[in-house]
């Protein structure tokens, strides 16, 4: 087992189940202080109370193997939280969690979120509808965006003088949202500092102790306060039990042959969409190069006609 330096302490590493997936990744958020930690670190503001609402893990079909059918999943989870907003007041947000391994993933969250934006709850025997955040989990790395936990805000300016409007409205509000992303793949070595620094560090998709297989992984920081404690000796449970291991390999033996047969044929279908596509781009230019020619054929001819004109006219 390796060892690395923590404060300038050195730390040995242990052995944690990977939090991408969703066997991990939902038991996790069913324990209340650990949601409370997770969304008020990404959230960067107090969570007074939290409410889980019915969790999906609905099953999509079934992956067949040469011995099995395994079931495949999509994990998402609703929470409705009270959150303290940095003038002291409370106000109460609907919360989408949803985690992707693939980029194809997209359409799925544009369907539910407009799901989202219909929803309406019932708080205090009043139905209303609340404000959305969202927050996305990403297997894939994003081109371009190198950092790893982004936040997608909003704010109000008047257009005429581009200065920032501080009042907000409730029609504003709930036809838009606030977004975060957190790419598991850009999280390289935090400092383990913050909270979020943290956070984002069980997510490192780095030390895995198997070449090939991202189940299980090495964890080289040690734990420091009482949440992260809590997270880490979930994972750590999850490695040891049986039953949860055998859940663990069943998931990732699904989305490889999820990826083998289903997203590989999206890539390949969208490769020779991509690739139709510059065909007829490359034909619509040479189109336009034989229709400027043939233009300036016609400019010619035209020209010559008209000396030739003057010509018989002398």
């Amino acid at each position: 087992m390796s060892t690395r330096s923590q404060n300038g302490k050195s730390v040995r590493a242990f052995i944690i189940a990977n939090p991408l997936y969703d066997t991990v990744f939902k038991r996790l958020m069913e324990n209340k202080q650990i949601v409370k930690f997770f969304l008020s670190t990404i959230l960067e503001q107090q969570v007074v109370s939290v409410e889980v609402l019915p969790q999906e893990f609905t099953y999509k079909g079934n992956v067949t193997t040469d011995s099995e059918e395994i079931p495949y999943s999509i994990f998402r989870v609703d929470f409705m939280a009270t959150v303290q907003t940095a003038d002291g007041k409370q106000k109460k947000i609907l919360i989408e969690v949803q985690k992707a391994w693939n980029h194809d993933d997209i359409m799925r969250f544009r369907k539910y979120l407009g799901e989202q934006y219909g929803k309406k709850e019932i708080i205090h025997d009043k139905e209303i509808t609340l404000p959305i955040t969202t927050i996305y989990i990403l297997g894939f790395d994003l081109v371009g965006i190198e950092i790893p936990c982004i936040k997608v805000g909003r704010t109000y300016t008047d257009m005429r003088n581009k200065e920032t409007i501080r009042a907000k409205s409730d029609f504003i509000e709930l036809l838009t949202h606030d977004s975060y992303v957190i790419q598991a793949g850009r999280i390289k070595d935090t400092s383990y500092t913050s909270d979020l620094d943290k956070l984002l560090s069980i997510f490192e998709q780095a030390y895995f102790i198997r070449t090939g297989s991202e189940l299980v992984k090495e964890y080289h920081h040690q734990p420091d306060d009482e949440n992260m404690d809590i997270i880490t000796s979930v994972l750590c449970e999850m490695v040891s039990d049986p039953k949860d291991r055998k859940q663990l390999e069943d998931e990732a033996e699904a989305m490889r042959i999820l990826d083998a047969v289903y997203f590989s044929k999206i890539r390949e279908n969208k490769n020779i969409i991509e690739e139709q596509a510059k065909i007829l781009e490359e034909k619509d230019k040479s189109l336009e190069e034989h229709t400027r020619i043939i233009a300036e054929k016609d400019k010619q001819i035209t020209e010559l006609q008209r000396l030739l004109r003057g010509k018989q006219v002398e």
